[in-house]
């Protein structure tokens, strides 16, 4: 397309992306002010940068969206992009006067608790899920037409209400003990917090190919490693980070409203959060390094763990799967997609202890009978030959360190090498062990997942062990690992496995 004199059409939102090129965080924040936008919709991106000419229009190609013209004057350039295609304009809604005013959050944080609601003890032998479920495609499809601004967040959470009530009566007809919502109004694990937190948004992973040192190599990771880079998002930082309203807290009232049963809510963990959410070229505009983004992300986690604790969840669980690419990827500086982590790593004994440190602030002063730390080795596809392997050998010293009363862990799978060195973590802690593999389509028989739990009785004690899969059953809404009637019949077979050692 050649440039023209001058636009026909007048854009509803613009900004400047002065000598930002694709490869330096303008995509990012192309994504950031277009995804507000309705069908039809059109954003104007100024620029300085000339390579910009070649890759914009590459880029509207790749994701659907229409290059309608473009002004070149000197230097500076104009683009005129429209959500999806101009011809959806003529039907497109009036944009809110929000986008048009901008995004930064002006909202204040929450206040606690008026009143805080006691939750029960959680027994020994405990059967429970580590927290994704799958969900039902209507569900995937109304949280792609809420992240897209195709559905209202009050028609959004109507639907997975519905979701979650399909997942906690699976969970309870298969005999679990504490119940999850099965993280149905999440896209991934990690990644929705940038739906709940002020200055944050998600990003398609296809978006962040121009940030890392070798886009090609990287594209070619992710199809090894079976990730849909199309439908899989990332959160992007675009402000200080800022808690107006819950991130998981609503979700723990509706669960708590629909069983008897005690409850687990899982969360990133700090370091997971620091190396997903921290990209340079965007984050750096806000922050001057990752420890300083790792502080408001502390805060935030603080805030959130004592509503959760107030709210009534028995449990609350921090997800760290991130730490085994730190000792297994078998590169110091080496950037992997391992559980969404694209920024670099400055080493094992260093990122261990930033680990430690982050963990540790979070539940400084909480009660940690009610704090869990889970992690395993990728959980994004079936194929066992492409996750990490690796003993808990060199992480134990950085688990124990943690002052958390549980750790929920990783041990079906070979990959986890032998369940001994567990044997290291704080006797006062409780020990959760994976003795199904939800990477696995047939279940396990009852006398293989028995023997597990026999195992794990013999060295840590009965009151000590807790019952689980090696992880969720669905990291990523779009990628589930199993379908819902597998996760069922395993979850089940715990529980049946769990009776024999009942006193």
């Amino acid at each position: 397309m050649k440039a023209v004199a001058t636009h026909t059409e007048k854009p509803d939102v613009s900004f400047d992306g002065g000598d930002l090129d694709c490869g330096n965080g303008l995509l990012l924040l192309i994504r950031r002010h277009i995804d507000p936008l309705p069908r039809g919709g059109l954003l104007e991106i100024r620029s300085t940068e000339i390579s910009v000419d070649e890759d914009l229009p590459a880029w509207c190609r790749m994701t659907g969206n229409e290059l309608v013209s473009w002004t070149k004057d000197g230097r500076q350039r104009s683009f005129l992009v429209c959500k999806g295609k101009l011809e959806e304009r003529s039907t497109a809604e009036d944009v809110p006067a929000s986008i048009l005013a901008g995004r930064a959050s002006t909202a204040v944080p929450l206040a606690p608790r008026a009143q805080k609601i006691s939750a029960p003890a959680i027994p020994a032998l405990a059967v429970m899920g580590l927290g994704s479920w799958p969900r039902p495609r209507w569900m995937v499809e109304a949280m792609h037409a809420y992240v897209e601004g195709r559905l209202d967040e009050a028609a959004f959470h109507e639907t997975a209400d519905d979701a979650v009530r399909l997942a906690v009566a699976a969970q309870e007809k298969a005999g679990a003990d504490v119940i999850t919502d099965g993280e149905q109004r999440r896209d991934s694990y990690a990644s929705f917090v940038a739906t709940r937190l002020d200055n944050c948004q998600l990003v398609p992973l296809v978006d962040l190919l121009p940030l890392v040192d070798h886009p090609e190599e990287f594209a070619a990771e992710l199809r090894a490693l079976d990730v849909p880079a199309d439908e899989v998002r990332h959160p992007g930082v675009f402000g200080p980070i800022g808690r107006s309203r819950q991130i998981a807290g609503h979700e723990l009232d509706f669960l708590r409203a629909v069983t008897s049963k005690p409850v687990k809510v899982s969360l990133p963990g700090p370091y997971l959060l620091a190396r997903t959410m921290w990209l340079e070229c965007i984050s750096e505009q806000v922050y001057a390094s990752r420890e300083e983004i790792a502080a408001d992300l502390v805060r935030v986690l603080r805030e959130e763990l004592a509503d959760l604790l107030d709210g009534g969840a028995a449990l609350v669980q921090f997800d760290e799967p991130v730490l085994s690419e730190v000792v297994f990827s078998g590169a110091k500086n080496k950037r992997s997609f391992m559980c969404g982590a694209l920024s670099e790593s400055l080493g094992p004994a260093h990122e261990l202890g930033f680990a430690k440190d982050l963990m540790n602030a979070v539940v400084d002063g909480f009660d940690r009978d009610r704090i869990a730390v889970h992690m395993c080795r990728g959980n994004w596809t079936p194929d066992e030959s492409v996750a990490l392997s690796g003993s808990y050998a060199p992480l134990v010293d950085t688990l124990a360190a943690m002052k958390v009363g549980a750790y929920l862990l990783e041990m079906c799978t070979p990959r986890a090498g032998e369940m001994e060195v567990l044997r290291r973590l704080p006797e006062t802690a409780r020990i959760g062990v994976g003795v199904v593999n939800q990477k696995q389509p047939a279940t396990e028989g009852i006398e293989e997942v028995a023997a597990r739990i026999g195992r794990a009785t013999d060295l840590f004690g009965r009151e000590r062990v807790l019952l689980h899969p090696d992880c969720g059953f669905a990291t990523f809404a779009d990628n589930p690992i199993c379908s819902h009637s597998n996760a069922e019949a395993k979850l089940a077979v715990i529980a049946r496995a769990a009776e024999r050692f009942r006193v």
